[in-house]
């Protein structure tokens, strides 16, 4: 069964854009070196943290689900835009996080990457890169 999300983007004022989605409220600008007012991350930025929210979302439920000695999860995402017309040709998701068992948090972060909405949908468009602790999660171990 198919489920379907919605947003709603409403014109503020000059390059300011309101994104509601259900009772949320999010201001979309773009920088001031963009000619914009610099009044909320830009739609490109919103990509990234649609990457980082899903992946980290799927992480959390999946550290709650074992309860898993597992701390201070913090996922830095990365996104490299080149080409022409201009797009994401890759991204990097970096988690870092308190674990005395590094094998489970990579298990764990390998199951959330599987899961993650997102990321299955941004594979087809271009490569992501997962690291935990600096070093990488193998590709094939991440989508396996």
């Amino acid at each position: 069964m198919s489920t379907t999300f919605k947003a709603t983007i409403e014109h503020v004022n000059h390059t300011t854009s309101r994104g509601i989605i259900r009772s949320h409220t999010a201001l979309v600008d773009r920088g001031v070196a963009k000619g914009g007012f610099d009044l909320g991350p830009a739609g490109g930025e919103y990509q990234l943290v649609a990457l980082g929210g899903c992946f980290t979302s799927h992480l959390l439920a999946a550290i709650r689900a074992r309860e898993a000695a597992i701390t201070n999860v913090k996922v830095v995402v990365t996104g490299t835009l080149d080409g022409s017309p201009e797009r994401f040709t890759g991204f990097t998701v970096d988690v870092t996080a308190d674990c005395g068992d590094v094998d489970l948090a990579r298990k764990l972060i390998t199951l959330a990457s599987r899961a993650c909405q997102v990321m299955n949908t941004l594979r087809l468009a271009a490569p992501i890169e997962i690291f935990y602790q600096g070093a990488p999660i193998e590709s094939a171990e991440a989508v396996a």
